[in-house]
């Protein structure tokens, strides 16, 4: 970065310094202090400039100097971002470590992406062409998919040459005529959305493999979600298994703020993992932000932008991307603690009065698009929320779920029961739901509509009977309601719990989930008419299709096992003279 003016440090509050004399414009990144580090220009005041530090301020004075860079903070984007870790900066923390250790010094920089390793580049434009920005000049295999190099969103000309081999992302792959040199690696402004031509309907779901997510409360490729919990729920295991398992081509995951040992979790344990799709190892279609709570407060903002950024590039080459921001809490805090040291009026709960603007501004940049070039691309926001005491009512969560829409409510109840994925079925809800019906009846089942709310009305019913239950006891209930009970019993255990650890459990295609519903609907059919048969529910219940119905989940040969069940539960219940 080019140093310009050179102010000086007037004052230092944390993470928060105010220097004059740096002459900058809003939001221009700034050296600060005799370390250099790296800083963010959030305010001016005439010629004050304040100033949010990415780093730790312990031991800067008043009286060091301030150096204006001239740019915002912005994202390298280019060949080499799939398998990298960046912390909120994007600076590669594996290449940090290799100079710094454990503990990266202040001050020390090191670009975003790789600048000696060479990418082939195959060129799909040729000498004459016109290109407009978001265009595919060409393509590079990167991680399990194919990397399209764009041209610069604002760039426009004709080709004069392009060239094929092996290049360095800052080496020129082809020239317009208007002297203009095209390069794979681009650079771009983490605040700024990037530009697309048409914003499109959230009508296809994002398939994540989770039963209680896929039937229940289903997510649209481009839509919202938030993941509120309290401590212990279970919303990085859940977030981990969306990065898994759903259909995105593409994740980027966020830990911004996230205790250490979890981040340490997920970096140790994606590169391990198995890609689903292609048998690669996962990290080749995967981003990871990693900025700890240990790590200086400031940054947990930068990290979401960064994040959102490097997910709107992947979206504009045609990818579905799925961005994990595990927990926007965390970030919201860091946007309180600099709003206090900027003195600022409080609003609630000592949150800044633009928490919900700063947070519909990161959420609106999701959503299914028509790209500049042409092909369809969506960015999927799921949002882990950690709401202090597990309390819904305070203001990120209330915020939060004014702006998504899907609410995957954690419980701690739930939690204490040993029932995961711990997601309440009363509380939590999709607005997306009439909206991809016409995808499930014409790509999974024509009644999978009818059979999510068969089970949601039976749970519901299951709801009201326990407040008698509570009372009187089940059995001073008649044989319908008791039931009833057994059957959502059978939903909330059989097909709603779901090990994320389990090699068959962990991940259930719809297909299998529709199959499964189905069996339960078909057994509580069956039931019902031997209850009106006065046959006594403690023979029902007996029955071994019911109990091979909860085992068959953890079998490998699940799918056949479900084609089976059924003759057997009929063969079952008209020995009971069904």
């Amino acid at each position: 970065m080019e140093k310009q003016s050179i102010g000086r440090i007037v004052r230092v509050a944390g993470p928060v310094v105010t220097a004059e004399g740096v002459a900058p414009r809003m939001y221009d990144v700034v050296l600060v202090g005799d370390l250099s580090l790296m800083g963010e220009v959030i305010r001016l005041v005439g010629d004050r400039s304040i100033i949010q530090v990415y780093e730790d301020t312990s031991g800067i004075r008043p009286g060091e100097p301030v150096s204006n860079t001239g740019e915002p903070l912005q994202a390298e984007l280019g060949p080499g971002l799939l398998s990298s870790i960046y912390d909120g900066v994007q600076r590669p923390l594996p290449v940090l470590k290799e100079k710094q250790g454990d503990f990266v010094s202040r001050g020390v920089t090191a670009p975003g992406l790789d600048r000696e390793k060479k990418w082939k580049f195959t060129p799909s434009v040729k000498q004459g062409d016109v290109l407009q920005g978001g265009m595919v000049v060409g393509e590079v295999p990167e991680g399990n998919l194919v990397h399209r190099v764009l041209v610069p969103p604002k760039v426009r000309g004709k080709v004069k040459t392009i060239s094929e081999g092996n290049f360095a992302v800052e080496d020129t792959i082809g020239e317009l005529e208007s002297g203009y040199k095209l390069r794979m690696m681009q650079k771009w402004p983490v605040r700024t959305a990037r530009p697309f031509a048409e914003k499109l309907l959230p009508d296809i779901p994002l398939v994540t493999g989770q039963r209680v997510l896929d039937m229940l409360f289903p997510l649209a490729k481009g839509g919202t979600a938030a993941i509120p919990g309290g401590f212990g729920t279970g919303k990085t295991v859940t977030s981990q298994q969306l990065s898994k398992w759903s259909d995105a081509h593409i994740v980027v995951y966020v830990g911004c703020g996230e205790r250490g040992n979890e981040m340490t979790e997920v970096l140790t344990s994606f590169p391990e993992l198995e890609d689903p799709k292609t048998g690669k190892p996962l990290m080749g279609r995967t981003t990871l932000i990693a900025n700890t709570s240990n790590m200086p407060v400031a940054a947990r903002e930068a990290s979401v932008y960064t994040g959102i950024t490097v997910a709107e590039y992947y979206r504009d080459m045609g990818y579905d991307v799925s961005l994990m921001a595990d927990s926007t809490s965390r970030w919201a805090e860091a946007m309180r603690e600099i709003s206090s040291r900027l003195e600022e009026m409080p609003g609630e709960e000592g949150y800044p009065a633009y928490l919900a603007s700063r947070l519909s501004e990161f959420y609106e940049r999701c959503g299914r698009v028509k790209t500049l070039a042409g092909p369809t691309g969506s960015i999927s926001v799921i949002g882990a929320v950690s709401p202090s005491g597990g309390d819904f009512s305070e203001p990120v969560t209330q915020n939060t779920l004014r702006i998504v829409k899907v609410f995957w409510a954690l419980d701690s109840k739930l939690r204490e029961r040993r029932h995961f994925p711990a997601i309440n079925w009363l509380t939590s809800y999709s607005l997306y739901s009439p909206m991809l019906e016409e995808w499930y009846r014409k790509n999974v089942a024509e009644d999978w509509s009818g059979l999510r709310l068969w089970a949601m009305e039976t749970l519901q019913q299951e709801s009201e009977l326990q407040e008698i239950v509570q009372l009187v006891g089940s059995d001073a209930l008649p044989e319908e309601q008791r039931l009833t009970l057994d059957v959502a019993r059978m939903i909330r255990e059989f097909f709603l719990q779901q090990s994320a650890y389990h090699p068959v459990d962990t991940y259930s295609p719809l297909k299998r989930q529709y199959e499964f519903m189905r069996a339960i609907q078909r057994y509580s059919e069956l039931a019902k008419k031997a209850v009106s048969l006065e046959v006594p529910l403690e023979n029902i219940q007996a029955l071994k299709c019911r109990s091979d119905l909860g085992k068959l989940k953890f079998e490998d040969e699940m799918d056949s096992g479900l084609k089976s069940i059924g003759s057997q539960m009929e063969a079952e219940f008209s020995g009971l003279g069904v």
